[in-house]
Protein backbone atom coordinates (compact mmCIF):
# COMPACT_ATOMS: atom_id res chain seq x y z
CA UNK A 1 0.00 0.00 0.00
CA UNK A 2 1.01 3.81 -0.04
CA UNK A 3 1.31 5.88 2.80
CA UNK A 4 0.60 9.25 2.31
CA UNK A 5 -0.35 10.41 5.74
CA UNK A 6 2.67 12.87 5.47
CA UNK A 7 1.16 14.65 2.46
CA UNK A 8 -0.43 18.53 2.93
CA UNK A 9 -3.60 19.46 1.06
CA UNK A 10 -3.89 16.68 -1.42
CA UNK A 11 -7.68 16.97 -1.50
CA UNK A 12 -7.25 20.24 -2.56
CA UNK A 13 -5.18 19.18 -5.20
CA UNK A 14 -7.17 16.28 -6.36
CA UNK A 15 -5.48 12.40 -5.72
CA UNK A 16 -2.44 11.74 -5.83
CA UNK A 17 -0.99 9.64 -8.72
CA UNK A 18 2.06 8.46 -9.49
CA UNK A 19 2.70 11.15 -12.23
CA UNK A 20 2.57 13.86 -9.66
CA UNK A 21 6.66 12.92 -9.01
CA UNK A 22 7.86 16.90 -9.08
CA UNK A 23 4.68 17.80 -6.06
CA UNK A 24 5.65 18.26 -2.20
CA UNK A 25 3.90 14.75 -2.02
CA UNK A 26 5.94 11.46 -2.53
CA UNK A 27 4.42 8.22 -2.65
CA UNK A 28 6.24 6.25 0.03
CA UNK A 29 6.79 2.45 -0.34
CA UNK A 30 5.71 0.16 2.38
CA UNK A 31 8.32 -2.94 3.38
CA UNK A 32 6.91 -5.94 3.11
CA UNK A 33 6.94 -7.74 6.74
CA UNK A 34 7.59 -11.83 5.70
CA UNK A 35 5.93 -13.91 8.68
CA UNK A 36 8.71 -16.46 10.01
CA UNK A 37 6.86 -19.53 8.28
CA UNK A 38 7.12 -17.87 4.96
CA UNK A 39 11.12 -16.78 5.88
CA UNK A 40 11.80 -20.57 6.45
CA UNK A 41 10.31 -22.13 3.08
CA UNK A 42 11.84 -18.93 0.97
CA UNK A 43 15.28 -19.59 2.30
CA UNK A 44 14.74 -23.80 2.27
CA UNK A 45 13.65 -22.92 -1.70
CA UNK A 46 16.66 -20.58 -2.37
CA UNK A 47 19.23 -23.18 -1.06
CA UNK A 48 17.81 -25.38 -3.69
CA UNK A 49 18.44 -22.82 -6.60
CA UNK A 50 19.51 -19.41 -6.15
CA UNK A 51 17.14 -18.12 -9.58
CA UNK A 52 13.27 -18.83 -9.61
CA UNK A 53 11.51 -18.39 -12.51
CA UNK A 54 8.42 -18.88 -14.24
CA UNK A 55 5.81 -20.77 -12.71
CA UNK A 56 7.83 -22.01 -9.83
CA UNK A 57 8.02 -18.66 -8.72
CA UNK A 58 4.01 -18.18 -9.20
CA UNK A 59 3.62 -21.16 -7.50
CA UNK A 60 5.65 -20.25 -4.72
CA UNK A 61 4.24 -17.32 -4.09
CA UNK A 62 0.63 -18.55 -4.23
CA UNK A 63 1.69 -21.17 -1.71
CA UNK A 64 2.93 -18.62 0.51
CA UNK A 65 0.27 -15.85 0.02
CA UNK A 66 2.40 -13.47 -1.63
CA UNK A 67 2.51 -11.87 -4.89
CA UNK A 68 5.18 -13.19 -7.69
CA UNK A 69 6.66 -9.73 -7.08
CA UNK A 70 7.11 -10.09 -3.80
CA UNK A 71 9.09 -13.33 -3.94
CA UNK A 72 11.24 -11.84 -6.90
CA UNK A 73 12.16 -9.19 -5.20
CA UNK A 74 12.96 -11.14 -1.81
CA UNK A 75 15.38 -13.67 -3.90
CA UNK A 76 17.08 -10.76 -5.59
CA UNK A 77 17.88 -9.08 -2.18
CA UNK A 78 18.86 -12.64 -1.13
CA UNK A 79 20.99 -13.52 -4.23
CA UNK A 80 22.90 -9.87 -2.82
CA UNK A 81 23.33 -10.95 0.69
CA UNK A 82 24.73 -14.15 -0.34
CA UNK A 83 27.59 -12.65 -2.48
CA UNK A 84 28.44 -10.34 0.31
CA UNK A 85 28.39 -12.65 2.64
CA UNK A 86 30.57 -15.04 -0.18
CA UNK A 87 33.13 -12.07 -0.41
CA UNK A 88 33.52 -11.61 3.72
CA UNK A 89 34.51 -15.50 3.87
CA UNK A 90 36.78 -14.91 0.81
CA UNK A 91 38.45 -11.87 2.64
CA UNK A 92 38.47 -13.83 6.08
CA UNK A 93 40.25 -16.79 4.06
CA UNK A 94 42.88 -14.67 2.70
CA UNK A 95 43.62 -12.48 5.69
CA UNK A 96 44.00 -15.68 7.42
CA UNK A 97 47.09 -16.65 5.28
CA UNK A 98 48.26 -12.99 5.33
CA UNK A 99 47.37 -12.18 1.57
CA UNK A 100 46.10 -8.48 1.54
CA UNK A 101 42.75 -7.96 -0.01
CA UNK A 102 42.34 -5.46 -2.52
CA UNK A 103 40.69 -1.88 -1.33
CA UNK A 104 38.47 -2.12 -4.52
CA UNK A 105 36.52 -5.59 -2.78
CA UNK A 106 35.10 -3.73 -0.20
CA UNK A 107 33.44 -1.47 -2.54
CA UNK A 108 32.13 -3.85 -4.97
CA UNK A 109 28.74 -2.90 -6.56
CA UNK A 110 26.54 -5.62 -6.65
CA UNK A 111 24.21 -3.37 -8.81
CA UNK A 112 26.51 -4.43 -11.69
CA UNK A 113 24.85 -7.77 -11.81
CA UNK A 114 21.64 -6.78 -10.07
CA UNK A 115 18.65 -4.80 -10.92
CA UNK A 116 17.93 -1.96 -8.33
CA UNK A 117 16.03 -3.43 -5.12
CA UNK A 118 13.25 -2.56 -3.98
CA UNK A 119 10.74 -3.68 -1.08
CA UNK A 120 7.22 -3.45 -2.91
CA UNK A 121 3.98 -4.74 -1.50
CA UNK A 122 1.10 -4.75 -4.07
Amino acid sequence: GLDLSHCVGTNSLGPAGPWRSGGPCKMKRVRTVFKPEQLERLEQEFLKQQYMVGTERVDLAATLHLTETQVKVWFQNRRIKWRKQSMEQKAAKLSQFGVIQPASADSTDSKDHEEDTVDVEL
